[in-house]
């Protein structure tokens, strides 16, 4: 079996780096593909509380279960299966459970840590970095932590000027420069997303990917 392709995509929290992952794997629907999120990697903190987790820093890279996560990208990438974490947001810990993953021609990984991550480059054959203004990627945030996670606008705001942006300009916007492109305005730029799409298929009728 040939190896599969693997896309990474990142960009700050906010920037439509989901939009542009759910772009690209639409467009290329009839291909044998599959999203992996960052964001389920988070570490198990079953041995804390929950107002212990409540305070954790999630836009740091210690809140990620690094070494996980590139065990299964090297096992995927050897088209070997894996039981993917899942992540419940409102109680700051990991289910129980996992999610079953089979091995897809297309990969994509989607997060805002994965070009701080040497190993996790170097297995990538395509990075896109997804660079939207932070007033945008705020309001972003800020609706989406409300209406999906179940946190309070007051939380949003403080967890954003205390972790978020601190932690974007120390871990996410320096990695820029890994990126071979650079997609602005998030999922509202289709000609981006079409010439990604187009290399994408490049690539597969190079390896001749049925």
């Amino acid at each position: 079996m040939k190896r599969p392709i693997l896309i990474g995509i990142t960009g700050g929290t906010g920037s439509g780096k989901s939009t542009v992952a759910k772009a690209i794997f639409e467009s290329l629907s009839q291909k044998n593909i599959l999203i992996i999120e960052q964001d389920s990697y988070y570490k198990d903190q079953s041995n804390l509380s929950f107002e212990e987790r409540t305070k954790t820093n999630y836009d740091h890279p210690f809140a990620f279960d690094t070494e996980l996560l590139v065990e299964h990208m090297k096992s995927l990438l050897s088209n070997k299966p894996i039981e993917k974490p899942i992540y419940d947001f409102e109680k700051h810990n990991r289910k129980k459970e996992t999610e079953l993953i089979r091995p897809k021609d297309i990969i994509i990984l989607e997060g805002i840590m994965l070009l701080d991550v040497p190993v996790l480059r170097e297995m990538m054959d395509i990075k896109i970095f997804v660079d939207t203004d932070a007033d945008v990627r705020i309001i972003r945030r800020i609706v989406r932590d409300i209406n999906s996670r179940g946190r309070t606008l007051d939380s949003v705001i403080n967890q954003y000027l205390t972790t978020v942006r601190p932690a974007h300009l120390q871990f996410v916007e320096p990695n820029k420069k890994y990126a071979d492109i650079i997609i602005p305005e998030g999922g509202n730029n289709q000609v981006a997303i079409d010439i990604m799409v187009a290399k994408i298929k490049s690539i597969i009728s190079e390896r001749s990917i049925v």
